[in-house]
């Protein structure tokens, strides 16, 4: 399949003042990879990733995770999560999640940046 040229996708045109407006409001986040630990899709484990998906869905309500996409397919990459903290917040928030405390999952954590009010669209494309 061919790859798609910007006027295929009909994007808009952005200008650099655009860029830098967009830039100067950009702010700090952490983005977390999880990925299958050495206990994962072991006897139990489906019980403690119910209680790992619970803690997010506590953690959303909380506002300290803001975007969390769990990952269906065939790799060890079991997730990714935009957490609106520090790295060091989000080190001390993983180490009670009951997955990870487990060995059902492990994680990689990324400082990163990202605009304040992005989202998830609603809709399916």
């Amino acid at each position: 399949m061919a790859a798609l040229s910007d006027a295929d996708l009909q994007l808009p045109e952005i200008t650099d003042e655009t860029m830098l407006q967009g830039r100067a409001s950009a702010r700090a986040y952490t983005i977390v990879i999880l990925t299958h630990g050495p206990a994962y899709a072991t006897p139990g484990s489906d019980a403690i990733i119910w209680e790992h998906g619970r803690r997010n869905y506590a953690l959303r309500a909380a506002g300290l995770l803001s975007i969390v996409c769990p990952i269906r397919d065939d790799t060890d990459t079991a997730g990714v999560g935009i957490f609106n903290t520090d790295p060091a917040g989000v080190e001390h928030i993983l180490r009670g999640d009951p997955a990870i405390h487990a060995g059902v999952l492990t994680y990689t954590i990324h400082p990163a940046w990202s605009f304040p009010g992005d989202s998830l669209p609603a809709d399916a494309a």
